[in-house]
């Protein structure tokens, strides 16, 4: 089933021209929760990964306050997912006795001092095939991009902690059928769910901090008076209509909502700028994006966390790129 974003509610242009010039697409990858091979883009799927490569590890240091395993992070799910889908009478536990004991023990997780000195092998985020994707920048004779993180804190800072692999998927001859995963992980939350994608390729404006001070403060000012309207809620630019919610590759710089916006330091790299190559958010849309759901998820029901990734506390994760060479790492900035 496809996933389509509703038409949105006001044309932004009509009120501001000068974002004309500014519109950017963006691909919105709707992951939602499945099966996928190899062969797919996919949210926490298996990556088309050939033998003899070597896979990518974080040399970082780690303090976790706790540790947990891949297997516990797994079972757990499935043990919630179960309780979930099974009536459950008025005044009695979601789970039964057996099954909290076993989510009891998980949750206690393991002591910090088990973990490992030596690198820890990354674990998949995503994969990407420009087949799927159209504003994937893929380099030259590439056409697919894996994405490996370290499910732990520090891939907001460490370098090593995220890894960009492109390649040219018809060179993979021998797959890697057994990839290395690391012995313990820092918080589930860092571990997504295998998801499929619904790929859609959407247009988005600039957040504030991206616009000239006047523009900005026009626009502000115009969601300031929308906030003194006694009407029904009405669309207001940051919720609706410049930045999509959700997975998505390409587009603007997310609104920052707990720092002040990066500065010119941390947009460069070699002194080259950065642009916004993935977006990993804690939620495909939230209260104040809920024009952005698409319209065959209408309900309220609908689950708006299918990947179970959640960036520190309910943050986004943005993945930039540098725009002078693929070669070069990505720098990941939280908002």
């Amino acid at each position: 089933m496809t996933r389509t974003t509703p038409p949105r509610p006001l044309d932004v242009v009509s009120l501001f021209p000068e974002l004309a010039e500014m519109a950017r697409t963006a691909t919105r990858l709707h992951p939602r929760p499945g099966d996928p091979t190899v062969h797919d883009s996919s949210v926490g799927g298996p990556l088309l990964w050939p033998v003899g490569e070597a896979w990518p590890t974080c040399s970082a240091e780690h303090e976790p306050y706790a540790l947990t395993t891949l297997e516990d992070v797994r079972t757990r799910r499935r043990i919630l997912a179960a309780a979930w889908q099974r009536p459950t009478p008025p005044g009695t536990n979601l789970l039964n006795p057996d099954e909290k004991a076993v989510v009891d023990q998980i949750d206690a997780g393991y002591d910090p001092a088990l973990l490992p000195v030596e690198p820890l092998p990354l674990i998949p985020l995503a994969q990407l095939y420009a087949r799927d994707v159209p504003d994937l920048p893929c380099p030259d004779g590439a056409d697919v991009l894996q994405v490996l993180w370290c499910p732990f804190d520090e891939i907001m800072d460490a370098r090593s902690a995220v890894h960009l692999r492109w390649r040219r998927s018809a060179s993979v001859r021998n797959l890697l059928m057994h990839p290395p995963e690391p012995t313990f992980v820092g918080q589930g939350y860092y571990v997504p769910e295998p998801c499929v994608l619904y790929p859609e390729q959407i247009i988005e404006y600039p957040a504030y901090h991206e616009l000239d001070d006047k523009l900005a403060e026009r626009i502000i000012s115009r969601e300031r008076e929308l906030l003194q309207s006694p009407d029904e809620k009405q669309p207001g630019y940051r919720g609706d209509l410049s930045i999509a919610p959700g997975w998505k590759v390409g587009g603007w710089s997310a609104f920052f909502t707990f720092r002040s916006p990066a500065g010119p330091d941390e947009l460069q790299c070699c002194g080259a700028s950065l642009e916004p190559l993935l977006t990993i958010p804690s939620d495909e849309w939230d209260g104040d994006s809920r024009s952005w759901r698409p319209i065959t998820e209408e309900d309220e029901s609908v689950d708006h966390t299918p990947t179970q990734v959640e960036i520190g506390r309910g943050y986004t994760l943005q993945v930039y790129r540098c725009t002078a060479s693929q070669e070069h790492p990505p720098i990941t900035i939280m908002q």
